[in-house]
């Protein structure tokens, strides 16, 4: 069978978020597919590790240290992009925190402002800048990686849940907007994946124990199978779907 329409051949992605985890497995499915990779988090030295990586499969790799909740390396991060590649192909925000988990009455501002500054305004701020570049490309895709927590509240997580309704509602409105400009945004919402940061849930037995009881699949997700998902909607894969929401949990909303 020809699968040609997955391949990214000639086109430039950047990844947030890319040092491990679904950004590194995302980063390297898009190499894998022919795409030049740019890649960020808040680790330089991690970044060069996944560049690396990047490279040896024959693609070019462009590892830029940021900050996601400064819009200032938001900024530099997206003009280094453009310096080297001079375009922007597909874009995948990916950068979260969720440094605390409780009851919402008892969250201070802190923790509300840092959830909110990584995981809604930092998609925002950098969707605008590459948006406002697709446009003048004239196409563009934009990948968001939410959660099955942006649906469906999850207890003692809920400002995080917050932060990924509103990535949900960032990706039908940008989706709406820019359909014109030939631009297509699409969103990932994945249950529990097999990550550093998600280990506090998955590495919890009893937690899930009582996940895997409502888990049609019995199992927890790995970085790639999601990686997978992001390369579908990047891809010619799905030229006529946008503004969609996939759930990944594994059969658990069922």
């Amino acid at each position: 069978m020809d699968v040609s329409y997955l391949s990214l051949e000639g086109k430039v992605a950047l990844v947030t978020g890319g040092c491990r985890g679904i950004g590194k497995a995302t980063a390297m499915a898009f190499a894998d597919a022919g795409a030049d990779v740019a890649i960020s988090c808040r680790n330089q030295p991690h970044l060069d590790e996944v560049a690396k990586e990047i490279s040896e499969t024959g693609r070019q790799a462009l590892p830029v240290e940021a900050h996601s909740r400064k819009t200032d390396e938001l900024k530099n991060l997206f003009d280094a992009v453009m310096d080297k590649y001079g375009k922007i192909d597909i874009l995948v925000n990916n950068a979260a925190a969720n440094p605390a988990m409780g009851p919402l009455v008892d969250m201070e501002e802190k923790v509300y402002d840092l959830i909110m500054l990584t995981n809604l305004k930092s998609y925002t701020y950098l969707s605008q800048l590459v948006g406002k570049q697709m446009a003048s490309q004239g196409s563009g895709n934009i990948v968001n990686i939410s959660s099955v927590g942006g649906i469906s509240p999850d207890q003692g997580l809920g400002i995080y849940c917050m932060s990924k309704a509103g990535i949900i509602m960032l990706t039908k409105s940008m989706a709406a907007e820019m359909g014109g400009h030939n631009i297509r945004v699409n969103c990932i919402a994945p249950g529990v994946v097999k990550t550093k940061f998600s280990e506090a849930l998955w590495s919890n037995e009893e937690l899930m124990k009582g996940e895997m009881a409502q888990m049609a699949l019995k199992r927890i997700a790995e970085p790639e199978e999601v990686a997978r998902v992001a390369l579908f909607f990047a891809s010619e894969a799905t030229p006529y779907i946008t503004g969609q929401v996939l759930v990944m949990d594994g059969g658990s909303s069922l």
